[in-house]
């Protein structure tokens, strides 16, 4: 098997995850996975895809991310995967998608508007 390249978005997060047979090293901007998403929270979110399809410990996994905060990251990573898990078996697919890690989460941050204090806030109104 060769190398899988796969890109995962969620918010302004980028992920690109490369995956190769191996024993299960995953390493995240050149960091052990517990180093880069240090709560137990994030890095069940990342290895979701493999422990759902039952293939954890056979792949070597090598993420590129940028971009956003730390949860939109394990997200993104998450949703590359998954998508890698796609490509490698087709019958993953029927394992995932039901649990919604193949679909692109598309909230994105409402722009601020002119005249309000943030997106939807408006400025205090005082009557005197």
């Amino acid at each position: 098997m060769e190398v899988v390249h796969k890109i995962g978005r969620r918010k302004t997060a980028v992920a690109r995850v490369y995956v190769s047979e191996g024993k299960g090293n995953i390493t995240v901007n050149k960091k052990s996975l517990e180093d880069y998403f240090t709560t137990a929270t994030l890095q069940y979110k990342v290895k979701q895809p493999f422990t759902l399809t039952e293939t954890d410990g056979n792949y070597d996994v090598k993420v590129n991310v940028y971009g956003g905060g730390i949860t939109g990251q394990a997200e993104a990573v998450r949703l590359a995967l998954a998508r890698v898990m796609c490509e490698i078996n087709e019958e993953n697919r029927t394992i995932l998608k039901p649990e919604g890690l193949l679909t692109r989460d598309p909230r994105m941050v409402e722009r601020k508007k002119f005249g309000q204090k943030k997106a939807r806030k408006k400025f205090q109104f005082s009557k005197r």
